[in-house]
């Protein structure tokens, strides 16, 4: 029930300007380490939609600025999208179309796509964000071991990803409740659901809810 999930099970690529690079990747987790190249590359072909408002960052047309919002480069907004006041995009950023990143909220080396929503005092680091999912207030994506040790991804069967910093892949149109901690390497699973304040290890599966102490199949 908890097998680690590939990257075609948690995504439809097909709403990231980093599809071509997500197809390559078996599972998610193998994506993070490519970010800073994929922007490089996709920066090189923009069309005239996109501009350049600094050096190495760039945001698609009728996409909203709000004050005091720290850029780092490489980055990339899409269409349409929302970074609100005090946001910190602290390099290797691609947000797709229509997607949010809320006051305060910080992201590093991560992938958000289309209409992926992080709206109020969020950390999302080294991590992907899916299609029309969201994080609720306060809600984050820890990315680092207490161990330092590299992270492992999995439940009952655990892969050892090779990375030291790895955060959570969260599905398309998945929920995550205020307040809740995804430890590193938590997968969500499509349309999964996370209640406030639940502290997430290893794997929800697509179309289940996790209460905080158990995961059961939605109604």
């Amino acid at each position: 029930m908890n097998k680690i999930p590939k990257t075609i099970d948690l995504f439809d690529i097909s709403h990231s300007i980093a599809e071509a690079m997500l197809r390559e990747c078996e599972y998610p987790f193998m994506a993070i380490s490519k970010i800073g190249d994929v922007i490089e590359d996709l920066a090189a072909h923009l069309d005239r939609s996109y501009r350049e408002i600094e050096d190495g960052v760039f945001i698609g047309e009728g996409t909203k600025i709000g004050k005091g919002v720290t850029f780092c480069a490489p980055v990339i907004i899409g269409k349409n999208a929302e970074i609100r006041s005090g946001a910190v995009l602290r390099g290797k950023v691609i947000a797709g179309d229509g997607a949010v990143i809320g006051n305060s909220s910080e992201v590093k080396n991560s992938i958000i796509l289309d209409e992926g929503k992080l709206p109020h005092y969020n950390y999302v680091g080294d991590s992907i964000i899916g299609y029309r999912a969201h994080l609720g207030a306060g809600a984050v994506c820890s990315n680092l071991r207490l161990d330092k040790k590299c992270v492992l991804v999995g439940a009952e069967s655990r892969l050892n990803t090779g990375l030291k910093k790895l955060g959570a892949m969260l599905g398309d149109y998945a929920e995550v409740g205020c307040g809740a901690v995804l430890s590193p390497g938590a997968i969500i699973g499509r349309e999964a659901i996370v209640y406030p304040l639940s502290h997430v290890r290893g794997v929800i599966p697509e179309r289940c809810i996790f209460d905080g102490e158990a995961i059961r199949d939605r109604v």
